[in-house]
């Protein structure tokens, strides 16, 4: 599974899902492994789903980091 970086715009939804995102990047920054891992587990949780912008099939099991305009993926 390699890392896909990408550039990020946020959406309408955005607000509310970005402290899941601060929170897991927060923690692997610390090296918190535990926390970090429990962040992405509610980030998961979420039952967010990557579409493609030039169309293809939806992702729904992946990876994801975000970062101000940035975000990297992995599925």
């Amino acid at each position: 599974m390699f890392w896909t970086d990408c550039r990020f715009e946020p959406g309408p939804g955005w607000a509310a899902l970005r402290p899941l995102f601060d929170t897991s990047r927060d923690a692997w920054r610390r090296g918190d492994e535990e926390a970090a891992l429990a962040a992405d587990e509610s980030i998961h949780a979420a039952g967010l789903t990557l579409v493609p912008e030039g169309g293809g099939d939806p992702v729904a099991d992946f990876l994801i980091r975000i970062n101000g305009d940035k975000a990297r993926y992995r599925f």
